[in-house]
């Protein structure tokens, strides 16, 4: 497996992990771009934490809604379950990889 592929699928965790952990399940794009590179020295533009969004969306872990420049995703449901263990989300490292949800 490719580091920038490691990278995702950690990334994409931590996402929905800080999703979860914000009171209204909803952090913007540039907030979470902050958050990685602060919490896992992630260094990636905008642009890059959006794709993993989008990436997300396309697995219905999350909703995401454009504000001006920048997008917010919410955690859905299915993203739930996946921090939950329920489901297993294909490209997003498991919970119990980085010790639980």
């Amino acid at each position: 497996m490719s580091m920038e592929k490691i990278m995702q699928e950690e990334a994409r965790l931590t996402i929905l992990k800080e999703l979860q952990a914000q009171p209204n399940k909803a952090i913007t794009s540039e907030a979470m771009r902050r958050f990685l590179l602060d919490f896992l020295m992630i260094e990636k533009s905008r642009e890059w934490v959006e794709e993993q969004f989008v990436f997300l969306r396309e697995m219905r872990a999350v909703d995401i809604v454009a504000a001006g420049t920048v997008k917010i995703a919410r955690l859905t449901e299915r993203g739930e379950h996946h921090l939950a263990g329920k489901v297993t989300l294909a490209g997003v490292l498991p919970p119990s990889a980085r010790g639980g949800a």
